[in-house]
C-alpha cells in the first residue's frame, strides 16, 4: 500500500514504535494485511498505523471495503493473511477499549428499547442484557449522556429520536469503554449540514478531551475535513493514506483509480468527479451492507 504521509503536515506525528516511548506506540497497527470476501478481495497488503488520538477518515466509492475495514478491527472478519494489533497485542474480539457508532438504521418506534437502556448496554456489553438497575451505573449512564448533550433524552424511545439526536446518543453508548480508539460509520448519513456540523463538532471535542484516536467511514470528507489528520481511500483492491492535501488530488486518485478522476476544491469544499463503479462494485457494496 502506498503511504505518501512521511513530509505531510498532520498534526500528529507518524508513531515511532522502536522509540520504546508506550505514548508513542500505534493504537492500532495493521501490516500487509488482506481481506476478501465473497471472492471478492477488498483490499490487500494493507499497512496502516493509527496512533494515539490521530483522527483518520476512511474514504472510497461503494464497496470497496470501507466497512468491512471497520468489521475486521470489531473482529467479526478474519483477515485472509497480514497482521493487526490493538494496544500492541493481538485484537480479539469484543475489546471494550474500542468504541463502536454504527451506521444509523431505521428503528422501531414501538420498539421498547431508550436511549438509557442502549447506553447502558455499552457498559455492560459483556453481559446479556442491560443488567439490574443499580445507582452506580445510572449516574455512569447519566454522566455518558450528560458528555455529549443528550442527557434530555434518556427516557425516549431510540426509534422517535431524529437523526442528529440518535448519533448522540450512539456516541454516548461508545464512550462507555473509556476507549483508546473510536470506530465510526458513516456517522453523518441521512443528517442536513446543520447536524453533520454538529455531529463532527461532537466527535471531535470528545477526541480532544479524552485523547482517543477516531477512524471514521464516511462518503463525504466535508463535514470533517478541517478537523482530520490523515485520509485512508480505498479504491481498486489498493489504498494510498496521507494527509487529505497529499492524497485528495486528481493526480493521485487517478492514478489509484487507473481512469480520469477530478478534484475540485470551492469554498473550502472538496468535489472528486469522475469515480468509476463496475457492477462489480455495486454487488460488493450490497453484500457488504448486509454482512
Amino acid at each position: 500500500m502506498s503511504d505518501i504521509a512521511q513530509t505531510g503536515s498532520s498534526s500528529l506525528a507518524t508513531p515511532d514504535p522502536s522509540s520504546g516511548d508506550p505514548a508513542q506506540a500505534p493504537v492500532l497497527s495493521l501490516r500487509g494485511a488482506t481481506l476478501t470476501l465473497g471472492g471478492r478481495t477488498l483490499w490487500s497488503d494493507l499497512d496502516l498505523e493509527v496512533a494515539p488520538g490521530e483522527f483518520i477518515a476512511v474514504l472510497g466509492a461503494n464497496g470497496t471495503g470501507k466497512t468491512s475495514l471497520l468489521r475486521t478491527v470489531l473482529g467479526e472478519h478474519d483477515l485472509d493473511s497480514g497482521s493487526m494489533r490493538f494496544l500492541g497485542a493481538e485484537l480479539r474480539r469484543g475489546n471494550h477499549r474500542i468504541g463502536y457508532v454504527p451506521q444509523q438504521r431505521l428503528s422501531d418506534q414501538d420498539l421498547p428499547v431508550r436511549a438509557r437502556d442502549l447506553v447502558t448496554m455499552g457498559i455492560d456489553g459483556h453481559r446479556w442484557g442491560t443488567g439490574l438497575p443499580s445507582a452506580r451505573r445510572r449516574a455512569r449512564v447519566d454522566e455518558l449522556l450528560d458528555s455529549v448533550g443528550a442527557r434530555h433524552l434518556a427516557g425516549m424511545r431510540i426509534g422517535l429520536l431524529s437523526g442528529g439526536e440518535q448519533q448522540r446518543v450512539r456516541m454516548a453508548q461508545a464512550l462507555a469503554g473509556d476507549p483508546k480508539l473510536v470506530l465510526a460509520d458513516e456517522p453523518f448519513l441521512s443528517l442536513d449540514l446543520r447536524r453533520q456540523g454538529e455531529i463532527s463538532a461532537l466527535i471531535e471535542d470528545k477526541r480532544r478531551q479524552l485523547g482517543f484516536a477516531v477512524l471514521l467511514v464516511t462518503h463525504d470528507v466535508n463535514p470533517i475535513l478541517d478537523v482530520v489528520d490523515r485520509v485512508l481511500y480505498l479504491a481498486e483492491g489498493s489504498a494510498k493514506l496521507g494527509t487529505p492535501d497529499e492524497v485528495l488530488r486528481s493526480d493521485v486518485l487517478t492514478d489509484l483509480y487507473h481512469s480520469p478522476v477530478e478534484v475540485i476544491r470551492q469554498a473550502g469544499r472538496v468535489l472528486v468527479v469522475g469515480i468509476p463503479e463496475s457492477p462489480q462494485d455495486a454487488q460488493a457494496h450490497h453484500e457488504e451492507a448486509h454482512r
